[in-house]
């Protein structure tokens, strides 16, 4: 249905009595809100009396919406399951964000195979493997996976066995003791099962046995003065008592629970979140939340559950929350049959599970406080900058910068780049390369030219293009034209970028960054004047940030270039000369500064190389036309 014939009051009064899920949409027809009702009439009409005491943020979500839409459920549970598909899809403006969207990784135990296999996995599906997690660090993951292949000799090849047994020779794991090829079927599914049964025990927590095996065979091989072997036993005991350690007792109940706090302010909130398996805290972890200016607690840890949950595949039996939460039945059932049996939701007020639920919330409020004096010093470093150059420049707003440099050696493959930043930080979505086609030979100013008038021009043709199709929004990184020009150089540079801005009738303030002789920046060229910098301030160290920037951007793309094209020559690009010439050029001269030096009559000697060609050679370098 278009927007020009939605009558929001018609079709309010056509929404059904029935679970189910609304979606609202503003004149872009973008969605800005998803939620869920038990009943749908009561629930979208409610958004739209007149007497209605909705939040400042609610009011202004109302006042954008041009019409809605809606999904009929057959049960609360179903709309509570869309909702959560829809909002991760979209990411609606007004809804309750789980910024964070991880997937955390699993040790899975390939138990449908003859030889099972211990593997990395970020998934846990519905197959016979045994699932382990999930983890916090991927690295600690593949480091346990390593050491429990270490440890009981499991095989880490791909193959399929029996079927391929003996069809390959054994890999190096076998002849460094690391694995008894079960390939070419040396040792039997029988046997190989008791290591994966012992390696099924480690990754249970119980470390006892092998760490008295470990240290068993530690010190015979010490005994017998097989001081190598010894130090192999000493390394892994260490290993396994590292992670031994690592697992801390949390109760003596042996329960899988994740344990759920947040700490938040006028703005923000963070959610901690502590993993609990088999009664062991395996780690934590610390999620934002964002629109929770208005949310109360309960309904900021409702949001994240739904969210969070949403998006992993194991849940445990019990969830510990510090409030309680909106929609608690249905979310409760939801889980539920997510796991599988029932999955209980739990608000502890005292005894150990409170203190655990505590302490989660002082670590989320310690999150909270260390990441707000973290962003105001990043804000210092980016947005402060900017205000600090806007000043200096006596500019209003300075939001978006882009810089620009060129690249070449001798004249061969010129290229420039354009770096973007948004608020003082880098926009890399943005930055762009350019290879030269309209100059030859080392021509600073012309290869500028030709960068600024192609940026500009294409993003007037986009611009063009968008009005055309009556689109408002400006997608592309073209379209979006800069508050300042920072041109890598000073007077001359500027001068050339002013010039491509006249031409095309733009008006954009031009700044250059004046060099010392060190090539670092010492001030700013702006409106025919140089204007001292503090180097001290943290607005001359974003603009050398940007200056490093370009100048990184252009080199990695004009080094990528001559990669590509090692054996080409900054001759290849004169006319007339091919492989023989340039040949007869390089032997008669030690490099290509030489040949730019000689004269026309001292090219015309060179055995190959006849007068006409000459001159064009010395007219290529010098730029003058030789009769």
């Amino acid at each position: 249905m278009s927007n020009d014939k939605f009558d929001i009051q018609e079709e309010l009064k056509k929404l059904p009595n029935k679970p189910g899920v609304y979606i609202m949409h503003d004149k872009e027809d973008a969605i800005i809100y998803v939620g869920k009702a038990i009943i749908l009439k009561n629930r979208v009409r409610s958004y739209f009396r007149e007497s209605a005491n909705h939040s400042p943020k609610i009011a202004k979500m109302v006042s954008l919406v041009e019409r809605f839409e809606y999904i009929v459920t057959d049960s609360e549970l179903e709309a509570l399951v869309l909702e959560n598909n829809l909002i991760k899809e979209h990411r609606p403006k007004y809804n309750t964000m789980l910024k964070d969207d991880k997937t955390y990784p699993y040790i899975k135990v390939t138990m449908a195979d003859i030889y099972p296999r211990i593997l990395f996995s970020r998934e846990m599906k519905k197959d016979k493997s045994k699932y382990f997690g999930p983890y916090t660090s991927a690295g600690a993951v593949k480091d346990s996976i390593e050491l429990i292949n270490k440890l009981y000799k499991l095989r880490t090849c791909n193959r399929k066995l029996p079927k391929d047994a003996g069809k390959e020779r054994p890999c190096l794991n076998y002849h460094i003791h690391q694995c008894k090829a079960p390939c070419q079927n040396w040792i039997s599914p029988e046997e190989y099962k008791k290591q994966v049964d012992e390696a099924l025990e480690f990754l249970n927590g119980n470390y006892a046995k092998i760490l008295k095996e470990l240290q068993q065979k530690m010190e015979t091989a010490s005994e017998n003065l097989e001081f190598e072997e010894a130090a192999t036993y000493r390394d892994l005991l260490n290993s396994v008592k590292q992670v031994a350690q690592k697992q801390k007792i949390t109760d003596s109940e042996g329960e899988d629970r994740d344990v759920i706090a947040l700490a938040k302010d006028e703005q923000d909130a963070v959610v901690q979140v502590f993993f609990v398996r088999n009664g062991k805290l395996i780690g934590r972890e610390h999620f934002y939340m964002t629109n929770v200016s208005e949310e109360t607690e309960g309904q900021i840890l409702s949001s994240f559950v739904k969210q969070f949950y949403a998006g992993t595949p194991f849940v445990p039996k019990e969830l510990l929350l510090q409030e309680k939460i909106e929609e608690e039945e249905v979310i409760s059932k939801w889980l539920s049959g997510k796991r599988g049996n029932k999955v209980w939701l739990r608000f502890p007020k005292k005894g150990t599970k409170e203190k655990l639920v505590d302490l989660a919330s002082r670590n989320a409020a310690m999150v909270l406080s260390q990441d707000k004096e973290r962003i105001k010093r990043e804000e210092g470093r980016t947005i402060g900058a900017v205000k600090e150059i806007a000043a200096l420049l006596g500019l209003d707003k300075v939001h978006r910068m882009e810089a620009f440099d060129i690249s070449n050696i001798s004249g061969f493959e010129n290229v420039g780049s354009m770096v973007v930043y948004e608020k003082g930080k880098p926009k890399k979505s943005d930055y762009r390369k350019f290879k030269i086609k309209s100059v030859s030979g080392p021509d600073d100013y012309g290869c500028m030219k030709e960068v600024l008038t192609r940026r500009f021009l294409h993003g007037m043709e986009e611009s063009k293009e968008l009005k055309e199709k009556n689109i408002e929004e400006q997608f592309g990184s073209f379209t979006r034209f800069p508050d300042l020009l920072l041109m890598d150089g000073g007077k001359g540079q500027v001068n050339i970028a002013l010039q491509v801005l006249d031409e095309l009738k733009l008006n954009i303030p031009v700044c250059g960054m004046v060099k010392d002789d060190n090539h670092r920046t010492r001030g700013l060229y702006y409106n025919n004047e140089e204007i001292p910098i503090d180097k001290h301030s943290e607005g001359f160290k974003l603009i050398t940030r940007v200056q490093d920037e370009a100048h990184r951007f252009a080199i990695e793309y004009h080094r990528s270039l001559r990669s590509k094209e090692q054996v080409h020559s900054v001759l290849d690009d004169i006319p007339g000369i091919g492989p023989a010439r340039r040949k007869a050029l390089m032997k008669a001269f030690v490099n290509i500064g030489d040949i730019r030096d000689a004269s026309v009559e001292e090219l015309a000697k060179i055995p190959g190389i006849p007068e006409n060609v000459a001159k064009d050679i010395y007219s290529f370098f010098h730029g003058s036309v030789v009769r």
